[in-house]
């Protein structure tokens, strides 16, 4: 009995993983779709407003409290926000105006690695073997579809503009990622994540303050009731859903395990760009598979050898 409700909780958790990938997958096209009529960074204000707001009524919800911290607890909790989630929404949104839904999910892709390569480097300890192997596979795809499959544009270092944007932005959620582990030790999730909003809001409102060309409120009152939709999809299944699903996902299965899921990102991405009328080359496709590969492949390896290891025990005694 107990044996089937562990087996049950693990299928669930797969389904909300599998439902938050493609959330986030799908915000990649979305975004794309939206950028049409609004800027970039008036996209970000309304995903922050909205995930501030959801974020809000649902610490409120759950009678969750602010925690009681020192200022210099506040400040990193504040500094960290800023790069990673500041950071990310300013290159991954600023990036998609400049380039396609597919490109910006598959480098999205490479968080997982490039967190986990950033510990070794703040670390200072060198990288597993299978880390490297991904490292290089991963990047061999992601390069691929970056460079159309030209070698004179990666001999020359010519990138789309919208993709460097979008790497940068990669490299700044990777990093938070990493430091928010140590966030997490003394102050609750949540909380941490409604200021990492708040913090991105305020940022990105300081900087359209200082830029002509972006103008929230007129753009917000003129845009249509689809892209309207696509605002609030962003916002309320992008952000809050997709965090709160990841959550319940990686509570059950582990970090380990649910990172795994990060892999659907960009196959959601190209199916809902292909649904939204955008293009979905082939090579973009290859590029999807080579990084799933890359990605996958040390660790069923690594299952294939703990298999074999209890098999020997097992037989042993």
């Amino acid at each position: 009995m107990e044996k089937d409700m562990n087996r049950s909780a693990s299928t669930n958790a797969v389904l909300l993983l599998l439902l938050c990938t493609f959330f986030w997958g799908a915000c990649f096209p979305v975004g794309k779709h939206a950028l049409g009529e609004v800027h970039a960074l008036t996209l970000v204000i309304w995903r922050f407003a909205i995930a501030a707001v959801c974020l809000f009524i649902y610490a409120k919800w759950k009678n969750m409290p602010m925690p009681s911290l020192t200022a210099k607890q506040w400040a990193w909790a504040i500094g960290v926000s800023i790069i990673g989630v500041g950071g990310l929404n300013l290159g991954l949104f600023t990036g998609l105006a400049h380039t396609d839904a597919s490109n910006g999910a598959l480098i999205m892709a490479l968080s997982p690695l490039a967190t986990s390569l950033i510990g070794s480097l703040l670390q200072r300890k060198l990288p597993t073997r299978s880390a490297v192997f991904s490292l290089v596979v991963c990047l061999s795809g992601v390069l691929l579809v970056l460079t159309n499959g030209e070698l004179k544009r990666l001999l020359g270092f010519e990138f789309n503009h919208g993709d460097q944007m979008i790497f940068m932005g990669m490299l700044c959620w990777s990093l938070y990622t990493y430091l928010t582990q140590g966030v997490s030790r003394w102050m609750p999730m949540i909380p941490y994540t409604l200021v990492g909003m708040l913090s991105g809001l305020g940022v990105i409102s300081l900087v359209t303050a200082f830029s002509a060309e972006v103008h929230p409120l007129q753009e917000s009152l003129a845009i249509s009731g689809y892209v309207l939709g696509d605002l609030l999809f962003i916002g309320v299944f992008g952000t809050v859903g997709g965090y709160l699903l990841w959550i319940s996902g990686v509570k059950q299965l582990g970090a380990a395990n649910a990172s795994l899921f990060f892999n659907f990102v960009p196959v959601f991405a190209a199916l809902t760009a292909f649904a939204y009328g955008q293009t979905v080359t082939s090579l973009q496709l290859l590029g999807v598979a080579i990084v799933i590969a890359g990605l996958l492949l040390p660790r069923i390896v690594k299952w294939q050898q703990q298999r074999f290891s209890r098999q020997e025990a097992s037989l042993a005694n």
